[in-house]
């Protein structure tokens, strides 16, 4: 991930990293860091949606866009 990280930094891509609480290797990294707390691994997946799901509310609703409604969701979902 670390190298991934650099590529992106190498490109003048703009890095928001999810981390566990206490990484300081990514801080160095990363423009931005929104840290979890630590828990199991079985459950880490679970910890890390909700900031990034609340991100990704936030950013669409920023730009004005409806959450509820994406754009080109017919394209993938289709109601019989």
């Amino acid at each position: 991930m670390l190298s991934n990280i650099q590529q992106i930094k190498a490109r003048k891509g703009h890095v928001i990293a999810v981390a566990t609480e206490g990484d300081t290797e990514i801080a160095k990294l990363a423009d931005d860091v929104i840290y979890v707390p630590k828990t199991t691994e079985m459950l880490s997946p679970i910890v890390n949606i909700v900031p990034l799901h609340l991100f990704s509310y936030y950013f669409s609703r920023e730009k004005g866009y409806n959450p509820d409604r994406p754009r080109n969701l017919a394209k993938s979902v289709t109601v019989e």
